[in-house]
């Protein structure tokens, strides 16, 4: 039986203060405000699991041929000098148009923002 420790704030108290200890002052990653887990895929590194797996998933679609253009992370510049970055972009064969996705846990109030201020500048974002 094997057991996975995702970051060092799962441990008891006195092995966190043990392994704090050990490293110094080496950057330990904290738990994430929402407890996602980074995950990596393919040399990409995701913000969450729920992320990652959607990626394998669009990545299915492209080798079968449903999607093209299969873009991560993209930049969208908005009004105010600010910046939304899709989390993937691709354009779908059967509809014949973009899609820009976002993998969403947690809406927070920064991106419901900008979600509003990309539906001004006439892109929808799709939420999975």
């Amino acid at each position: 039986m094997s057991l996975r420790i995702n970051g060092i704030n799962e441990l008891p108290a006195h092995l966190q203060a043990q392994v704090r200890e050990k490293l110094g002052n080496c950057n330990v990653a904290s738990e994430s405000k929402y407890h996602n887990v980074r995950t990596e895929m393919d040399g990409h590194i995701f913000d969450s699991a729920h992320e990652a797996e959607r990626y394998g998933e669009l990545r299915l679609l492209y080798s079968i041929r449903e999607i093209a253009a299969l873009m991560i992370q993209v930049p969208f510049p908005l009004p105010g000098g600010i910046s939304y970055f899709a989390d993937f972009v691709y354009f779908d064969l059967k509809l014949q148009r973009f899609v820009v996705e976002d993998a969403k846990g947690k809406r927070t109030p920064e991106y419901i923002m900008k979600k509003k201020l990309m539906n001004e500048i006439g892109i929808e974002i799709q939420e999975v």
